[in-house]
């Protein structure tokens, strides 16, 4: 299952991080788009917005920790799965990617890295064999020389987010060996 979604992020690196009703909209009606983040919504809107995306043929992943009234427990994995119909998740919370990964949800770790010890924890991840994300997304998306490190020390697949402004941010991002990057500016996505 979780080779659809690679196939997918394969088949466009430029995944659309959806953060209100017009990104939606401008999303769903985008052919080129295959994923979609949605990084907004509240427990009662998000299962709609879930809808919508699975309407216009597209994988919706839910960054869990950005919708309301979601607490940070495993029992909101099981809420986006069995009553919003995501298909995945994007969280920051490692023990949320394993309730996931246990419901057979894509996973997305979502880690900034903002000195050495985010790099160790990355680096950790390497030798943890259940809970493993599926992709890690590196924030800032925007630094070429951490990509190329962290590609380096894992093997988990890159998304780059944060700061992907331009066509520079993305050729730099995936040469430096990401396999997608995700961004909210609505331009990007039309590359």
């Amino acid at each position: 299952m979780q080779k659809v979604f690679r196939e997918a992020v394969e088949a466009n690196p430029i995944i659309a991080a959806v953060k209100d009703e017009d990104g939606l909209k401008n999303c769903c009606e985008n052919e080129e788009i295959g994923v979609v983040f949605l990084l907004f919504g509240d427990i009662c809107s998000i299962g709609g917005l879930v809808e919508r995306v699975h309407r216009a043929g597209k994988i919706a992943m839910v960054h869990m920790d950005l919708i309301g009234g979601l607490s940070p427990k495993e029992v909101s994995v099981d809420y986006l799965k069995y009553t919003a119909h995501a298909d995945g998740i994007l969280t920051t919370k490692n023990a949320m990617i394993q309730r996931a990964k246990e419901l057979q949800l894509f996973t997305v770790l979502r880690v900034f890295v903002i000195d050495s010890m985010a790099l160790k924890s990355i680096e950790n991840l390497e030798h943890q064999h259940s809970g493993r994300p599926d992709f890690l997304e590196v924030m800032p998306g925007a630094m070429p020389k951490v990509l190329r490190k962290i590609k380096s020390i894992s093997r988990i697949p890159l998304i780059a987010g944060g700061l992907i402004a331009d066509k520079e941010d993305v050729m730099g991002a995936l040469l430096a060996g990401a396999s997608a990057v995700s961004t909210s500016r609505q331009d990007v996505w039309e590359m």
